[in-house]
């Protein structure tokens, strides 16, 4: 039976889903601060651990920074739980040493799911550890999950700047790098055989793009454009073959990534083709509103063309449906700026 250890000060978050893991077959332990959490990983050395990040005596980070300076317990899994989910407080755990990062509230299946990753991941790296001594490789470069990669391409990657409306790439041109977005949003799309722009994705700050292929042979199949002040940092495919072929459980995460790519996409084209022109205007304009940041007065700044683009309309069309929206109140509009009033009505149009 897998052992878990749960470091909660919330009583009754520690009492539930201490019992939520029990029934799941899982040898429990728990502690209500950092201070004790590490006294019992050291004690019990627990399977995977489980982690608030705002806690008294200790926080999730000293936890985690402690338990790294301990050869028995520095290689545990340990997974942060926490409401904090800006990129600095990920980056900060990351860096640290992490492995996964759960948000609260959380559905019980993240959770297990989490666990079981985690676990099984360790026993692969541990199969993978012993096979490398058997055979006297090593790889010497251990980058274990998608987090580690990004930091990786933080530390190692190199930087781009490009001002808004700037070419990234074009199609037809060789596959030289994927790209990892530190600030600022991009798109990209394809030509329609009039010249006109289908947006396939829309891409904004920590997420990746460009992982059109990883054979040298390959060429750009889209063309990306920042639609705002965008920085990058890049890794050349040659390297990222290295990386990827040298550390497996990345080699899964990045798959999900492009599955969860091809997933949205599919979703887009199948809004494109069946909704109808007010729920397709409503869902690109939410779509955006995500992506990309508000100003001071909660305005988003988008060309009617891009909205056009990834709605699967007439500009026209679009812009006498969004002065139907204004009409009705749920937007406002000036210029090229949009801000959303009613979020919650325009997300139930059908």
């Amino acid at each position: 039976m897998n052992k878990v250890l749960l470091i909660e000060d919330d009583p009754v978050l520690r009492e539930n889903t201490a019992e939520l893991l029990e029934l799941s077959d899982y040898k429990v332990y728990t502690a209500s601060n950092g201070k004790k959490g590490v006294n019992v990983a050291k004690e019990k050395l627990p399977d995977v651990i489980i982690c608030d990040i705002m806690m008294p005596e200790l926080d999730g980070y000293g936890v985690l920074e402690q338990l790294g300076k301990d050869i028995d317990t520095k290689y545990i899994p340990f997974i942060f739980l926490s409401a904090k989910t800006e990129r600095k407080d990920i980056r900060k755990g990351m860096n640290l040493g992490a492995d996964d990062y759960l948000t609260k509230p959380f559905e019980e299946s993240e959770l297990i799911s989490a666990i079981e990753s985690r676990l099984a991941r360790a026993a692969i790296l541990q199969e993978i550890k012993s096979s490398e001594s058997e055979h006297g490789h090593a790889s010497g470069l251990e980058v274990r999950n998608i987090h580690e990669f990004k930091n990786y391409l933080d530390d190692n990657g190199q930087e781009f700047e490009f001002a808004q409306g700037d070419e990234i790439y074009r199609e037809g041109g060789n596959v030289h790098m994927v790209y990892l977005i530190i600030k600022g949003v991009v798109k990209t799309y394809k030509l329609d055989e009039n010249g006109k722009e289908l947006i396939t994705a829309i891409y904004n700050a920590d997420e990746f793009f460009g992982f059109t292929s990883l054979t040298s042979q390959e060429v750009y199949e889209e063309y990306a454009v920042a639609i705002e002040d965008t920085v990058l940092v890049g890794v050349c495919k040659d390297e990222l073959r290295t990386v990827v072929k040298e550390n497996h459980d990345l080699a899964i995460e990045l798959m999900h990534v492009l599955a969860e790519n091809l997933t949205e996409a599919k979703k887009q084209l199948l809004e494109m083709a069946y909704g109808s022109v007010r729920k397709k205007t409503a869902s690109t304009l939410l779509k955006f509103a995500d992506k990309l940041e508000q100003d001071n007065q909660g305005n988003i700044h988008i060309l009617r063309s891009d909205l056009a683009s990834v709605a699967g309309m007439a500009t026209e069309t679009l812009i006498r449906t969004l002065s139907s929206f204004r009409k009705e109140g749920l937007i406002a509009m000036e210029d090229h700026n949009i801000k959303i009033l009613d979020q919650e009505t325009l997300s139930r149009i059908y």
